[in-house]
């Protein structure tokens, strides 16, 4: 195992119900928090592999046959 194998985040083994509903009550506070800030980066790289995703393969992947 290397040190790049571990969690980023060691969460507890064990929460009560209400615990385990604050940390998740938080945790979308913060991804909302992230996504306000954040708004304009995120915009461009959706447009950016939007754009990408709907342009045709010139070569096919899939044999003919």
């Amino acid at each position: 195992m290397q040190p790049s194998d571990l969690p980023i985040v060691c969460l507890p083994m064990e929460l009560s119900d209400e615990a385990a509903a604050q940390l998740l009550d938080f945790l979308y506070q913060l991804t909302e928090a992230l996504e306000r800030h954040y708004t304009g980066q995120l915009l461009r790289y959706a447009h950016r592999h939007e754009d990408r995703d709907q342009q045709p393969d010139l070569l096919p992947t899939d044999p003919p046959f």
